[in-house]
């Protein structure tokens, strides 16, 4: 597939037709993958290819009550988990997540109650002391240490979509990331950086929706003029 066309038109897939991956096409996805960039190239992610399906149906428990909550904030209008939240308002909205937990009990279920069906679950693991978090002592919310990550599991999905597959990277197990990281038998240092779910889709989706480059790159300062303005 053209490098272009792949770009604008991989989007997050998260229902799948059910027929199994062969482990060689996993192979080869990650040997794609493994050529992400990362700060020094110290290459600090490791990934657990989940096949056990008593694993499988524990990292599924683990994900469905930060599920429920996430739907809970999104109910209540909030960006969940946000930084900028107000930490009262959010405690209530998510005090909704025990109501959407009994309603998807009745229910059939979509993603996040069959995680444990999605064809391929790799857990994906980043090791503390070979990031450059530059940030790590800053008063706000660090973000750099994920560069040296997330690069990676973005190639694992454009190496999936090069198969014919598609997939979604979710961190939603973070929020019970002591039980996953016992889980999988991580060691000190050791942190979970999301799971990466894979699969031959039920559909393939052709036309992404994003907001268009004036929306958001400026010129020179965050007020400056739109970028492609003049």
């Amino acid at each position: 597939m053209e490098l272009i066309e792949a770009l604008r038109t991989t989007g997050a897939v998260r229902a799948f037709d059910g027929r199994p991956v062969p482990d060689e096409v996993v192979v080869r996805v990650l040997d794609t993958a493994r050529f992400a960039p990362s700060g020094g190239n110290r290459q600090a992610w490791r990934v657990v290819f989940v096949r056990d399906a008593d694993v499988r149906r524990r990292l599924r428990d683990l994900y469905l009550p930060g599920w429920y909550e996430y739907l809970a904030q999104v109910g209540a209008g909030l960006v969940p988990w946000s930084p900028t939240n107000d930490r009262g308002v959010e405690s209530s909205a998510r005090r909704g997540a025990v109501a959407i937990a009994r309603q998807a009990a009745a229910g059939p279920g979509g993603f996040a109650e069959d995680l444990d069906r999605v064809p391929v679950l790799l857990a994906l693991f980043a090791d503390l002391a070979n990031l450059a978090t530059v940030d790590r002592d800053a008063d706000h919310y660090p973000l750099a240490g994920g560069a040296s990550v997330y690069p990676f599991a973005w190639s694992i999905l454009l190496a999936a979509r090069a198969e014919g597959l598609g997939g979604v990277l979710t961190t939603m197990v973070l929020r019970e990331e002591a039980a996953a990281r016992e889980l999988f038998g991580a060691p000190d240092g050791v942190v979970l950086a999301g799971v990466v779910a894979l699969g031959y889709p039920l559909e393939r989706t052709t036309r992404l929706r994003r907001l268009a480059v004036g929306e958001f790159a400026t010129v020179d300062r965050l007020d400056g003029p739109v970028l492609g303005s003049s």
